[in-house]
């Protein structure tokens, strides 16, 4: 355990290793707080990842990248699949 002092500004140093990360602050106790490391969504891409059906077809399409399996031919980008519909609204 280390202990740290917390300058003029509230701010306390952790180390290089934690430095320009991401953190949720939660306030745990009248004594104590908890760090957790964090990831920030982009909001335009939020559609993704509250789609599952839209999310699995990425990942099995990535998993296929992967594999080394392409289309022999493209697909039709006009065809509308129907979790394309949430990204017109």
């Amino acid at each position: 355990m280390q202990t740290k002092i917390a300058d003029s500004r509230g701010r306390i140093n952790l180390g290089k290793e934690f430095a320009n990360k991401i953190f949720f602050i939660q306030k745990t106790g009248e004594t104590e707080m908890k760090l957790e490391l964090a990831a920030v969504i982009p909001e335009r891409e939020m559609w993704l990842h509250r789609n599952p059906e839209a999310r699995n077809a990425v990942y099995e399409a990535i998993g296929r990248l992967r594999e080394g399996q392409f289309a022999e031919s493209p697909p039709d980008v006009d065809q509308d699949e129907p979790w394309m519909e949430e990204l017109e609204d």
